[in-house]
């Protein structure tokens, strides 16, 4: 039995549209399930609690990074296997996942494949499974939910310019395991599991999702005048090539701001939350090749 979790608003509005597909393809390989559709931000979490606690076996994100996000957040991760139809406008974590974008390929895979030990990430009691940051991504992230004319990728990329252009460096400090702390200075500071947000942007080019490692990224302070050559490098997924980028594997990380941030997981916005987070290794049981 698979119970599908759907966001309706996913992909612009447009995931409403194509659920009458998977609904299509799945009566057709005589796949057993039922859909909840999702009303308001955060309903995901809570159908997946419920489902969880009923008996779910299976529970199926529909929709973008956002309802994978909300779902993870959600299921009893020992007792229930996470699957996922990608109808998103961004989809990063997918590519991560071995997950193809086209909905019949995708559940190809829901269908066939067998759920593998794969790890996420706990950032001060929430749950994240691709890429945790802060910084020009927060910025960029903030913009585009502002803007109501671009959608995708392009808003996206015309968010990021913006930030560029404007942004402020973080000032912050890594704590070490043993207790010693590391000022410095960042265009951005994230961690990942998967490898790439912003509808392709590969901040963490060589993540794996269960290798029991998190890739530590700190893109540092540089001139303004450089910042347009590394914004460059960075949509060429060459950011890790760079001088004042820094990366280094870890189990937990823990940085503390000057002042008050927001953090992104998953591309979700969170205010007053400790970056403090640290890898459960195979702790979820997700659908994948």
């Amino acid at each position: 039995m698979y119970d599908l979790i759907i966001n309706p608003h996913a992909k612009g509005g447009k995931a409403a549209k194509l659920r009458q597909k998977v609904e299509k393809i799945l009566r057709e390989r005589g796949a057993e399930f039922s859909v909840h559709e999702t009303k308001a931000p955060k309903d995901a979490t809570e159908i997946a609690k419920k489902l969880s606690q009923s008996g779910a076996t299976t529970i199926v994100a529909v929709g973008g990074d956002g309802t994978v996000h909300e779902v993870l957040n959600g299921i009893d991760c020992e007792k229930v296997n996470l699957g996922i139809i990608p109808l998103g406008s961004g989809n990063d974590f997918i590519e991560a996942a071995g997950i193809p974008l086209k909905t019949e390929d995708a559940i190809d895979v829901l269908l066939s494949c067998s759920a593998k030990p794969t790890d996420y990430m706990v950032c001060d009691g929430v749950r994240g499974i691709n890429i945790i940051g802060t910084g020009i991504d927060v910025d960029i992230l903030k913009r585009c939910k502002a803007s109501k004319i671009l959608r995708g990728k392009l808003q996206y990329l015309w968010s990021l310019i913006i930030s560029l252009i404007k942004f402020k460096f973080y000032k912050f400090g890594i704590v070490e395991e043993n207790g010693e702390k590391t000022n410095t200075e960042a265009l951005i500071a994230c961690v990942g599991n998967g490898s790439r947000f912003g509808g392709g942007i590969k901040m963490c080019p060589g993540a794996e999702i269960d290798d029991g490692k998190l890739d530590f990224v700190i893109a540092g302070k540089l001139k303004k005048i450089k910042i347009p050559y590394a914004f460059i490098k960075l949509m060429q997924g060459k950011i890790l090539e760079q001088d004042f980028t820094k990366k280094k594997y870890a189990e937990h990380v823990k940085i503390e701001f000057d002042e008050p941030v927001t953090v992104q997981i998953d591309g979700e916005l969170y205010d007053d939350l400790k970056f403090d987070l640290s890898i459960v290794k195979g702790g979820l049981k997700l659908i994948r090749p």
